[in-house]
């Protein structure tokens, strides 16, 4: 039998990831009383049980007590019953901007702002997320991006990276992401834009891939990056970070900083225990 319980943050996508497991042969339960929890579970597990593949899905709306719940777990983890907690989390800014945008109410803050529902939310699932044996930040996966790391992990079963990497390019004009956890400037590398030719092409093409790594700065620059995001990832880990934004930054974010991301994605991809996704941040917005 193999149990999986889903939670965190409100808006994260505990929801969606209950769908994708339940399209992926999971039987799923969602929101059920605290109350029910430990009979629950103590059902599922016995022997003449026919379902093998069970998600249950808790979350603040389940119990005013929420904070009992990761007492309930940890107590049923101890009687020996087998269970893996999934938890999704999400950054502040990203969980606000999605209440705002289907105009829900956060079910802690009903009649105040969703700024102090999600920060009471936090420190009620504080605890429950340190023993997670799986945390999930959704704050830049796409809905496909989300489904293929469910798969990866409860359908291939295959190793949980607990550090997930997005390298992105993006241009200063536009001001630097505000997720960003390390930035680089390559604006000291020449500019492709003022070349006629190579001015409405990207750092995707070919020609501008050529022109900016013909540099040698360029090529010292990825090493000396190359070996320090290296050195600083097993670290990061050790110390429990799950997400780490790498932005490489030039005027337009088109030329050079992609460039340069596309050849960092290209040396750090498949060759540790995370997983890694990369992103032009403002490679499609018009140089004014």
């Amino acid at each position: 039998m193999r149990l999986i319980i889903v939670t965190g943050m409100s808006g994260s996508g505990k929801t969606t990831a209950l769908k994708m497991l339940e399209d992926a042969g999971f039987y799923c339960v969602d929101n059920i009383p605290l109350t029910l929890v430990e009979k629950f579970v103590e059902l599922v597990a016995m022997p003449e049980n026919e379902i093998d593949k069970m998600v249950l899905g808790l979350d603040v709306r389940a119990d005013l007590h929420f904070e009992e719940a990761h007492e309930i777990l940890k107590s049923l983890k101890e009687k020996g019953y087998p269970m893996e907690i999934l938890f999704l989390d999400s950054n502040d800014e990203s969980l606000i901007k999605r209440y705002k945008e289907t105009r829900r109410l956060h079910p802690l803050a009903p009649y105040g702002r969703v700024e102090e529902g999600v920060k009471r939310e936090r420190q009620i699932l504080e605890e429950m997320r340190k023993d997670a044996d799986y945390v999930l930040d959704t704050s830049n996966l796409l809905t496909r991006e989300l489904k293929a790391e469910l798969d990866r992990i409860f359908v291939q079963n295959e190793s949980y990276n607990s550090l997930m990497i997005t390298i992105t390019s993006f241009g200063f004009k536009y001001g630097i992401p505000h997720d960003a956890d390390l930035v680089f400037d390559v604006r000291f590398l020449p500019n492709p834009y003022y070349i006629d030719e190579l001015r409405n092409k990207t750092g995707n093409d070919k020609e501008i891939q050529d022109y900016v790594m013909g540099f040698p700065e360029s090529g010292e620059f990825l090493d000396k990056l190359t070996d320090m995001v290296q050195f600083l990832i097993p670290n990061y880990v050790k110390e429990g970070k799950n997400r780490l934004v790498i932005a490489i930054g030039c005027t337009g974010g088109k030329h050079r900083s992609v460039t340069l991301a596309n050849a960092l994605y290209d040396r750090l991809k498949d060759k540790g225990d995370y997983g890694i996704k990369l992103d032009h941040k403002d490679i499609d917005k018009k140089r004014g």
